[in-house]
């Protein structure tokens, strides 16, 4: 049995909560978010500390990608819903793509609402950056943590703060 911990990080979006295993991270959640584990284990403040520094990079605006550890194997999720997870590590940063053209991307183009709502379950989110998908008419559309952080999120990554640290 693997045994789940958590840290709490401060952040421009307020407190992030980081959520793993022995193995690496298996979850990012914000407050008041929708789709959040039921229990978030055993507090361990020594744990995530690479996370949240990238973590704290990434909202300065210093690093576009992220390198910390994450246990796939604790991730959960369905086949289906792990290649979208998986199709949304290939969304570059500052770009946005429709829920339409993430279902082309992972050769499920009449999946559009199935794949929506496995987006919606990423348990990763900014690392596994779901706030980068938008409607097809270029409108803002759900996101787990509150439209007010997704439009906070994309507008970091538009800003240009970027200055090449990764």
């Amino acid at each position: 049995m693997t045994n789940n911990y958590f840290t709490e990080m401060d952040s421009p979006l307020g407190i992030l909560t980081l959520q793993g295993t022995e193995r690496g991270l298996t979850g990012i959640y914000m407050q008041d978010h929708r789709h959040g584990p039921g229990e978030f284990g055993r507090r361990d403040d020594g744990r995530f500390a690479g996370a949240r520094a990238q973590l704290a990079e990434y909202f300065a605006g210093r690093r576009k990608a992220f390198t910390v550890k994450v246990d796939r194997e604790a991730l959960g999720g369905t086949d289906f819903q792990r290649r979208v997870w998986d199709g949304l590590e290939a969304i570059p940063y500052g770009d946005t793509i429709s829920y339409g053209e993430l279902a082309l991307r992972i050769g499920r183009p009449a999946a559009v609402r199935a794949v929506g709502l496995a987006n919606g379950r990423n348990p990763l989110s900014i690392i596994v950056p779901c706030h980068r998908v938008i409607g097809a008419n270029g409108k803002l559309t759900g996101y787990g943590g509150g439209m007010e952080r997704k439009r906070w999120l994309l507008e970091l990554e538009k800003s240009g703060l970027f200055n090449g640290l990764c």
